[in-house]
């Protein structure tokens, strides 16, 4: 009777290499469709004329204040747009000493300020 013999096997490296090059290619894939997609995604900026509440750094505006969530009394208080986020505006307050405050508030908190001409004293 024959005697088998058991060679070791060697794995074979062209078919290694060919398992590594796909594995390659989908991950390319998969990272430029992340690139081509996560820009479409992003919250595009507000423009004037789709959005009346859009504010910019600079401008007046009032915010209505509630003292209280259980008061039904809302104060109307003058500030200015200091920065924007996608969520909140931070505005400056200013006090009855010429010194200012400021707030993050909700931006449906805020209604643009009307133009009023100035006059001279």
């Amino acid at each position: 009777m024959l005697e088998q013999i058991d060679y070791p096997t060697r794995p074979k490296t062209s078919a290694m290499i060919m398992k590594l090059f796909q594995i390659t290619l989908v991950v390319l894939v998969l990272l430029i469709n992340l690139a081509i997609l996560f820009p479409s995604w992003a919250e595009r900026a507000p423009s004037l004329t789709s959005n009346p509440n859009y504010f910019q750094v600079g401008q007046k505006v009032i915010w209505l204040y509630k003292p209280r969530a259980d008061s039904n009394d809302i104060q109307r208080i003058t500030a200015e747009v200091v920065k924007l986020s996608s969520k909140q505006v931070q505005i400056k307050v200013h006090k009855h000493n010429k010194e200012f405050v400021n707030r993050w508030v909700n931006p449906n908190k805020l209604e643009n300020s009307p133009k009023v001409k100035e006059s001279v004293l």
